[in-house]
């Protein structure tokens, strides 16, 4: 269970600042080293945030081009539901109730598998991710120190899916 505190408020507050300078289309506590079930996006203009997201996923499925902020300038097409509802909480300990499509949802699954400790390259067929990991090795960034993984003072109890 999550404490619907200042801190999360502070941490949404964080992950949404840090998202949009970055800029990205998402963030999840889990990239900025905070053990958490909280992620923000910024999609078609619309700031959101979500917490203890569960996923209701369509059957039918997208294919598009799919980067990350923790993997830069690295884009590949990645296989996703086309659609979703996701439920979860607002900062507030509010319910949310958010139905998507295409990009949004794309985003949503994205910062949803950050959470459950996934990268998108995870979900690329053999041969695309092996190519990804190839430009991983060959990138500027790969190899230098990554940073420490705070621990978080809430709970973390909560599950996905």
């Amino acid at each position: 269970m999550v404490d619907f505190d200042v801190e999360l408020r502070q941490l949404v507050t964080d992950l949404t600042d840090t998202m949009l300078d970055a800029p990205g289309a998402g963030l999840a506590a889990p990239q900025i080293g905070v053990g958490l079930r909280v992620f923000t996006w910024y999609v078609d203009g619309e700031v959101g945030h979500l917490i203890n997201p569960v996923l209701d996923l369509s059957a039918e499925t997208q294919d598009g081009p799919e980067g990350c902020l923790s993997l830069p300038e690295l884009t590949y097409d990645c296989l996703r539901a086309l659609s979703l509802v996701a439920s979860g909480f607002n900062m507030y300990g509010d319910p949310v109730r958010i139905e998507g499509s295409e990009l949004l949802a794309r985003a949503i699954q994205h910062e949803t598998d950050h959470l459950d400790g996934v990268l998108f390259i995870d979900r690329l067929d053999d041969a695309a991710r092996k190519a990804a990991m190839k430009e991983i090795r060959e990138s500027e960034w790969f190899g230098l120190e990554q940073p420490a993984v705070k621990i978080s003072p809430h709970a973390t109890g909560g599950f996905g899916r």
